[in-house]
């Protein structure tokens, strides 16, 4: 005869909002234009969510122009968006599957490209008050990082 043991459930945490771990969102997508507007809505839900509307409009900018960009200079492959709210800053990260290239002239232009393709970012991010930036990825990641940090 079968027994069925059941685990008991947990108590619920009485925690309040500003208790609980904060945002953390990320998502893969193909290297495709099309692919910010899915971004967007995840993450404009998810910024709803954690009562982040604040960051809604500038995130929205950023993920855009950081996903077209990759999928003009990335010719296939998916890009990976990850979104993290932690300690008052707003952090937007995104992968995408640049080959390296085999000269290091072809990577410096390369980079210098994709900085310049990328101006309307600059200026919105600088004007909040936030940083961003474009590299390398680190392993295990492969390809280009490119990044926004908004704070508070």
């Amino acid at each position: 005869m079968l027994t069925a043991i059941l685990c008991p459930t947990a108590a619920p945490a009485r925690t309040t909002y500003e208790e609980r771990d904060g945002l953390a969102l990320s998502l893969t997508v193909p290297g495709r234009p099309r692919s910010a507007g899915i971004v967007r809505t995840a993450i404009s839900g998810a910024l709803h969510a954690h009562r982040l509307n604040r960051f809604g409009s500038i995130t929205a900018l950023a993920v855009t122009e950081l996903i077209a960009v990759a999928s003009v200079l990335t010719c296939a492959g998916d890009v990976y968006v990850s979104l993290r709210h932690r300690d008052d800053a707003l952090r937007l990260i995104v992968w995408d599957q640049h080959p390296p290239h085999a000269e290091p002239d072809a990577a410096s232009l390369c980079l210098v490209r994709r900085r310049r393709a990328l101006w309307l970012l600059a200026e919105a991010v600088e004007d909040w008050g936030g940083e961003w930036g474009v590299g390398e990825a680190l392993p295990p990641h492969r390809g280009v990082k490119s990044w926004v940090t908004l704070p508070r």
